[in-house]
């Protein structure tokens, strides 16, 4: 039985990628990341009112005459409200409370001043430049002694693409769900982040490890049928790790309250685009670059 030539619609692959990647890259431009607390400092408080909630604009005046800079009042769940505001002191954060009044429980209160925030902004860049680099330098290593037929630069360079797909279409979705629902970019969801890429190289390593074991057990077929027979032996295992992975995912991002929706949301999007790029994207580039040299 002749096996199925996944490689057939490589050139659609390809531009499917691409075109995510732009149009990530374009809801970016054009939505924009709305940085948390974590990153521009402020405080944030969220509270749950035991009977009808007021609405925004009445919030709004009622604390009006507090000195909380930018105010953004923004309602979740069913009876919660979420203030964003300036950094400020206890003092002032309880006669907002005071000013409320004895309907409402307070939930969590957060304060971060903003050259806390400059700071975690560098680290966080710093952190994921490093990631990057250890990753992309970790597949050079293990692959050095690949030398025929697929050039040693090959590997982390086709594995480099895949962990910049993984990162800027997560970005994009997360840009526009931040638009929509007003989801901020925040230290849990650069975990989510640093995540995907951890996933992503992990499931391009099991790949392109089968790829290499047939490259030495099948020695003169055909490059374009050992990549087919390689992503066949580990389609299996991919799918079924990232389908299990993503299941309680989804159940975080659908019951698991406000403060994990982004996180989830992050991580959902970067599991199916993980899969996508270690399966459709990494082995198509990879066959391309072998047919370049040959």
């Amino acid at each position: 039985m002749a096996m199925v030539n996944i490689f057939r619609f490589s050139n659609f692959y390809l531009a499917l990628a691409v075109s995510l990647v732009l149009l990530s890259v374009g809801s970016v431009v054009v939505f924009g990341l709305t940085l948390g607390i974590d990153f521009a400092g402020g405080s944030i408080m969220e509270v749950q009112y035991t009977e009808s909630r007021p609405s925004v604009e009445d919030l709004q005046a009622l604390l009006l005459n507090l000195n909380l800079g930018s105010l953004q009042v923004q309602p979740i769940a069913e009876q919660n409200m979420l203030f964003r505001m300036e950094d400020i002191g206890e003092s002032m954060h309880q006669q907002v409370l005071a000013i409320l009044g004895d309907k409402v429980q307070e939930l969590r209160f957060e304060s971060i001043g903003p050259v806390i925030g400059r700071e975690l902004t560098e680290k966080t860049f710093l952190t994921a430049i490093l990631s990057l680099l250890v990753l992309v330098s970790y597949i050079a290593f293990a692959f050095r002694k690949v030398a025929n037929p697929v050039r040693p630069w090959h590997w982390p360079l086709a594995s480099l693409l895949a962990l910049v797909f993984d990162l800027i279409v997560p970005l994009g979705v997360f840009a526009l769900f931040g638009k929509l629902e007003s989801m901020e970019l925040s230290i849990p969801v650069v975990v989510a982040l640093l995540t995907v890429l951890g996933y992503s190289i992990n499931n391009n390593i099991v790949v392109f490890d089968r790829v290499r074991e047939n490259v030495f057990k099948n020695r003169g077929v055909g490059m374009e049928d050992v990549m087919n027979m390689s992503i066949k032996q580990t389609l299996s295992r991919n799918v079924n790790t990232s389908l299990f992975t993503l299941f309680p995912v989804l159940a975080i991002f659908f019951f698991g309250g406000e403060t994990l929706r982004a996180f989830s949301l992050v991580l959902g999007v970067g599991i199916v685009s993980g899969l996508y790029s270690s399966i459709l994207l990494s082995p198509p580039f990879l066959l391309k670059m072998f047919d370049k040299h040959l």
